[in-house]
């Protein structure tokens, strides 16, 4: 197997458990040092170690809604592995409530994570790689961003917001060499998913062509795609995980 990311650092954010530790886990296996930012500094840094330890690893804390520490997050990167090629935006919450019994609080909180936590980590990433003419960030979207989920108008707002951010961010920095694309994954088997009521479950089942679950190591192979040499002549796209649901 070739290592398509070796030589290569990479930061993710949420990188402590789910999708996020399955993207950093496969950037590994493919060459990569990784930095962990995750609300959770104690998970972090476990989840550093699973993936070998301080050589190849390190866990940090960070709140994603500050650009103070996005932008120590990233220095982390730099001071301890030398260099930022790859960024993953993937730290996100839910708080659904329909329209009529949403918090405006909660409602604020899930565009702040999701929204200006990508505009924090794209902002700041692609100041650092169009020093150095080279990167590529990848923003983790949903599918809640494409069709609107009931329950979700937080959600999907921000969701959507991270592909319009995705596509104008990509504009600005394709003359740098700096790529930004989106990865809208479907329903994924995780330890959120799995606690559905199974009405839900069987519902959502039902609107899936290839009739079965995706697996998180399914969106990090995406990730490793937009994040490798393999996607070169891709920027402002974005990539489907979903078996076909919605298309």
């Amino acid at each position: 197997m070739t290592a398509l990311l070796e030589g290569r650092t990479a930061v993710v954010t949420g990188g402590a458990q789910g999708i996020g530790l399955a993207i950093a886990r496969t950037y590994v296996a493919h060459g990569a040092r990784v930095v962990l930012g995750d609300l959770d500094e104690a998970a972090a840094r476990a989840a550093a170690k699973e993936l070998g330890g301080e050589e190849v690893a390190v866990g940090v804390r960070c709140d994603v809604v500050s650009a103070e520490e996005v932008a120590a997050l990233i220095d982390t990167a730099v001071t301890t592995f030398g260099s930022l090629d790859v960024f993953v935006n993937n730290a996100g919450i839910t708080r659904d409530a329909t329209m009529r019994t949403m918090s405006e609080d909660d409602f604020d909180l899930v565009i702040q994570v999701h929204l200006k936590g990508t505009w924090n980590g794209t902002r700041l990433a692609a100041a650092r790689m169009r020093e150095q003419k080279s990167g590529a960030i990848v923003n983790i979207s949903s599918l809640s961003g494409k069709v609107g989920m009931v329950g979700q108008t937080n959600y999907s707002a921000a969701k959507a917001g991270i592909v319009g951010l995705t596509k104008a961010a990509a504009k600005e920095m394709a003359h740098h060499g700096v790529r930004v694309n989106a990865i809208q994954p479907g329903l994924i088997r995780s330890a959120m998913t799995e606690a559905m009521p199974q009405k839900a479950w069987d519902q959502k089942m039902s609107e899936i062509p290839m009739q079965r679950v995706g697996e998180i190591d399914e969106v990090a192979n995406v990730a490793l795609f937009y994040a490798s040499s393999l996607s070169s002549y891709m920027t402002g796209t974005t990539a489907e995980v979903t078996g076909g649901r919605f298309m």
